[in-house]
């Protein structure tokens, strides 16, 4: 199956994306040259994002560069300016509800598929949770990192921002893998999508060229309209609940060795 098709004339001329502070881009995506005015208040990127994903949800879209624009104000949480990607789980999963944006280039490259955990949901994901063993999917913002091959083949693994509701994700070895299960087609007559043990897992046509445009510092949004994470996410409080407090509890969680 081909990928979910971007007509050109759904890509806009994005600007380069900057909130109050300039993070480190890792060398594998260097950064072309930003100047301060390019910088765009949330409620522009979040109507230029809209404008270039029809598809996706305006109001998911604002909540994602409101936390994007948070976590932006620390370097310590390790996020690429240049690029975003938007899982909406409220979205059933035959649907694709995943896009990936690259805000330097100008481009939406991806609008996809994506499973949830096999105790979140059906067709539909209702319950997430962060614990070891549930078989959930976890909400909130993550930072992704790097790449190995484990059991599900070529793999990414994502680091959790949010304390409480998805900060164990690398102990979790909550990472985006390519899976077969993730099948549209077969998703039409069973209903739903196959089921992951918590990972956001794509088609695998697609695995290994998503993963390595998100690896080394993509901001990735994990969007449901659950109360208790709206209402406690730092990333998303009107004072982005203190950047510090988020990278000094996610330095002190660690990285876990995942698999």
């Amino acid at each position: 199956m081909k990928s979910f098709p971007i007509s050109a004339g759904r890509r806009l001329a994005l600007l380069p994306l900057l909130a109050m502070a300039t993070p480190a881009v890792p060398a594998s995506h260097p950064a072309p040259s930003l100047q301060p005015a390019a910088r765009l208040p949330e409620a522009e990127l979040a109507a230029r994002l809209a404008e270039v994903a029809p598809a996706a949800s305006p109001e998911v879209l604002k909540l994602a560069a409101r936390a994007m624009s948070c976590a932006l104000r620390d370097p310590a949480l390790g996020v690429d300016p240049q690029r975003l990607g938007v899982i909406d789980y409220s979205r059933p999963s035959t649907e694709p509800r995943m896009w990936v944006f690259d805000l330097a280039r100008s481009q939406l490259l991806f609008e996809e598929w994506v499973a949830h955990g096999r105790n979140t949901g059906e067709n539909l994901a209702k319950k997430f949770s962060n614990a070891e063993g549930s078989y959930m999917t976890s909400l909130g913002a993550f930072t992704a990192q790097e790449t190995y091959m484990g059991g599900n083949g070529y793999s990414l693994r994502l680091r959790g921002l949010e304390p409480g509701f998805n900060d164990r994700a690398r102990e979790r070895a909550i990472v985006i893998h390519g899976a077969p299960y993730v099948n549209p087609a077969a998703a039409k007559l069973q209903g739903r999508l196959g089921r992951s043990l918590g990972c956001p897992a794509v088609r695998p046509q697609v695995a290994r060229k998503l993963i390595d445009t998100l690896r080394d510092g993509t901001f990735l949004f994990a969007y449901y309209p659950d109360r208790e994470w709206l209402q406690r996410s730092r990333l998303l409080s009107g004072d982005c609940g203190g950047a510090a407090s988020v990278a000094a509890h996610a330095k002190a969680a660690g990285p876990q060795a995942g698999s």
